[in-house]
């Protein structure tokens, strides 16, 4: 069967992992013949290796797209945890018990998850900033509109929610190809370390802004009205300052390959599914702690007498404000922690980036069991374990999207990372706040109505995580066993399809 040949891939390069821009005046025919190339790319003998290319200097516009990316994500976080910060309060206005106010952060990421593989398909075939800024705008809209949500329709404001997840799914899903587009090798890991560090910035952000606002207010419904002006604002900054990635773009309309091809490709990637699930265990952790903490310190500071149960709104929020520092501190700490010993560990051996991540599941998993010992007699113990546990926890978290990018070819990765999103969402954190809140209602009906057995119930369910996180530690160690032979993979089919669009003739 006939091949297509390259005729040189060394003229007018990007300088990086990129697919070559096919020249505008390109015939009818050309893509076509890009997707002839596709489908004989695993018969064809492998193509010499191109030529190296000087790397693409870092802009000044690369740096302004992915800094505002970062700070869209921030806004995402922030507003999903606002409502964390702000859930004693909530619990007492719509007289909910645990498994209520678990469902409120199961439902937004039902919503989500549901919404993310849509977004991921048409990521990779639509503009991309644009789906950003509807997002954005959307969830904003959403957001303020909550807020007015009165004391007798709480299922209002859990459907508001499942919208919210909606409009955050297209910006978690498609803003981290976009910087994976922009930059490559040590500069896009040190991109995408900033940008999931607004991850546990913004989610500690939530539980601070939505404590604060709700002190200084006096009204719990205030702290929802913070994050949508933000947000409006950052959408319009997207649509101005970040690139279209026409290159990219144009290339993935011209080599891009069928829905379910892509899908194929991904459930066969060991390196990937291993990954994906090793990422859903994070999730899961982050989403019950995240949930549960600030209310679990609570109890125990009630049972530990001193502090008073909450009988009238607005509760205390010191736990929440706590909390959301350390979150803040762990983010910073746990994204520079991992992307330095990631570095430091490639000296040493190819397979760092699972084996600093499977280590640092591990080692969280330690601390988070501690939490719950240290919780019965000393709150600042707790605290500390907790520093700790998030600190290791949180330094996987750039590396998981580096690793994706080492071993999906470009023209998949929205896709790849949708389907990511998916799957670490639903057997991760769309189900652990509830599943949390409905242990301990479970626990709490079959012993007296007390303050101690509302702090132990709590505590009981909550001993579930560390263990999940045992699991991912496993899945890390799995997925090291075969980064090499998929990132070798995605390396040549990429190399391939480059080669292939190149050689097509005006």
């Amino acid at each position: 069967m006939m091949c297509l040949e390259s005729e040189g891939s060394g003229s007018g390069g990007a300088g990086d992992d990129r697919l070559l821009t096919l020249s505008a005046t390109m015939s009818r025919a050309a893509p076509a013949l890009a997707g002839k190339a596709l489908e004989l790319e695993l018969q064809c003998p492998p193509p010499p290796p191109p030529a190296p290319n000087k790397p693409r200097k870092l802009g000044r516009a690369g740096v302004a797209a992915a800094t505002i990316l970062s700070m869209g994500n921030v806004l995402n976080y922030l507003d999903r945890y606002t409502v964390a910060g702000v859930l004693l309060d909530i619990q007492r206005h719509f007289e909910v018990k645990d498994s209520g106010a678990g469902l409120l952060q199961t439902v937004f990421i039902c919503s989500f998850m549901v919404a993310a593989p849509i977004f991921g398909y048409i990521g990779d075939r639509f503009n991309r900033k644009i789906i950003l800024s509807c997002g954005i705008f959307f969830w904003s809209a959403v957001t303020f509109s909550s807020s007015f949500i009165t004391k007798q329709y709480f299922w209002l404001l859990v459907l508001s929610r499942g919208l919210v997840g909606i409009g955050e799914a297209s910006y978690s899903t498609i803003a981290p190809t976009i910087i994976g587009d922009l930059f490559t090798k040590n500069t896009r890991t040190l991109m995408l370390s900033v940008f999931y560090f607004a991850i546990p910035l913004g989610s500690g952000l939530g539980y601070i802004t939505g404590s604060t606002v709700k002190q200084v207010a006096g009204d719990w419904h205030w702290a929802l009205r913070v994050s949508p002006v933000p947000g409006m604002i950052t959408g319009a900054l997207i649509l101005i300052f970040v690139p279209a990635s026409k290159e990219s773009q144009a290339n993935q309309l011209k080599a891009r390959s069928s829905w379910f091809r892509d899908m194929k490709a991904l459930i066969r990637n060991r390196s990937y599914v291993f990954s994906s699930l090793a990422t859903s265990t994070v999730s899961f952790a982050t989403g019950a702690l995240g949930m549960w903490i600030p209310l679990y310190l609570h109890r125990a500071q009630v049972v530990q007498k001193t502090v008073e149960p909450c009988s009238h709104e607005p509760c205390s929020t010191k736990d929440s404000l706590i909390f959301g520092a350390i979150t803040c501190i762990t983010g910073f700490l746990g994204v520079i922690t991992g992307a330095t010993a990631t570095k430091w560990c490639r000296l040493k051996t190819q397979r760092a980036d699972p084996l600093v991540c499977a280590v640092g599941m591990l080692g969280s998993a330690i601390f988070i069991c501690l939490i719950f010992v240290a919780a019965k007699s000393s709150s600042w113990g707790a605290y500390i374990c907790i520093f700790v546990g998030e600190t290791l926890l949180f330094s996987n978290w750039a590396i998981t999207a580096d690793m994706l990018m080492y071993v999906v070819i470009p023209t998949r990765r929205a896709t790849a990372v949708a389907l990511q999103s998916f799957t670490s969402h639903l057997l991760g954190d769309a189900g652990s706040p509830y599943l949390i809140g409905f242990i301990s209602d479970l626990i709490r009906q079959s012993t007296t109505e007390s303050a101690l057995w509302e702090f132990l119930s709590l505590g009981y369910a909550l001993m579930l995580c560390p263990f999940i996180v045992v699991l991912g530690g496993m899945f890390f160690l799995a997925t090291a066993l075969f980064f090499l032979e998929d990132r070798a993979k995605a390396e040549q089919q990429a190399s391939q399809i480059t080669m292939a669009l190149a050689s097509v003739k005006v």
